[in-house]
């Protein structure tokens, strides 16, 4: 058995801070990650991302550029679920500018969005996203692919 996912994802700096939000589902609570989600059956990524931001930071998006897509393969035994086999997902990420002042999502799958120095990020614990989605908005590579990120430590998927 395998899984996929198709996401869209915000990577927003500003004066040397990326917004985040902190995971508070049952199956990853407390680690950090970019807003974003899935993208609903016929919808458009770019739809799904300024609807995201807007459901887990209450601040209007405006996609500025496509920075790259990255695809994920997570083994089955390393899922929280390893019975439902390998999970593939596929992440498309954009240069976002938000306005407004970010607030908890309710009753949500994540809560507190914080704008975070970029100094502070290496010492999050974190989804494996955040550092695809800085390396592609640092790096802005041609391909819109950068390598892949390593798990362990304070980097989950």
């Amino acid at each position: 058995m395998t899984t996929f996912r198709l996401a869209a994802y915000a990577v927003s700096i500003s004066n040397d801070r990326v917004l985040l939000v902190r995971a508070s589902s049952p199956f990853g609570e407390g680690h950090w990650l970019l807003p974003g989600g899935a993208v609903e059956h016929g919808e458009d990524p770019i739809d799904a991302v300024v609807r995201e931001v807007a459901e887990e930071t209450g601040c209007t998006g405006v996609v500025e550029q496509l920075l790259g897509v990255d695809s994920r393969v997570v083994p089955a035994e390393e899922r929280h679920m390893p019975e439902k086999g390998v999970h593939q997902n596929i992440g498309v990420f954009y240069q976002v500018r938000i306005t407004g002042e970010p607030r908890p999502e309710p009753n949500g799958a994540t809560a507190d969005p914080v704008w975070t120095p970029l100094a502070d990020v290496p010492s999050l614990r974190r989804a494996a996203l955040v550092d695809v989605g800085l390396a592609l908005a640092s790096g802005k590579p041609p391909t819109g692919h950068v390598a892949a990120v390593p798990v362990g430590g304070l980097v989950i998927h």
